[in-house]
């Protein structure tokens, strides 16, 4: 899984258009996604979302995603969850000091955030998880609050 998430990362800005693709792909189709009903599309979502986002970005399906402001590095990787950055821990050669054979997600996230457009966006502080959302479409959610009326 970690060397398909570097990939991910290493490939920040071509993922990040697939991402916007997929936003602007569901925008228009909302008028039939509210149809057939936000609720009787959650677990289709979420299933799809789970598969595409745990394989190229080991995904966690904390409901809340902010992959486009961190380099496409999941934070929820981070064996401390830590979602606005490093611990105090990262070893001089990038390396976690919780798991040394994964580079820090932190690190990667900057090495990420490089290679977008807007990846400035990765010091904006993010808020705290709504740990009820787990498991939920985050794509959902995100669509919700775009086209909210």
């Amino acid at each position: 899984m970690r060397v398909l998430r570097y990939w991910s990362v290493s490939r920040a800005g071509a993922m990040q258009r697939v991402y916007q693709a997929l936003e602007r792909l569901l925008i228009q189709i909302d008028p039939l996604l509210r149809k057939i009903g936000y609720q009787r599309l959650e677990a289709p979502f979420a299933a799809v979302e789970r598969l595409l986002k745990g394989w190229f970005f080991d995904c966690r399906m904390c409901g809340h995603c902010v992959l486009q402001s961190t380099g496409m590095s999941c934070p929820m990787n981070c064996p401390k969850q830590l979602r606005n950055g490093p611990c105090g821990g990262v070893r001089a050669d990038g390396s976690c000091e919780l798991d040394p054979a994964m580079r820090c997600v932190w690190v990667e996230a900057v090495r990420g955030a490089a290679h977008m457009p807007g990846g400035e966006r990765i010091q904006v502080i993010q808020a705290p998880l709504d740990h009820s959302l787990a498991g939920r479409s985050a794509w959902l959610r995100e669509l919700r609050l775009r086209t909210a009326a």
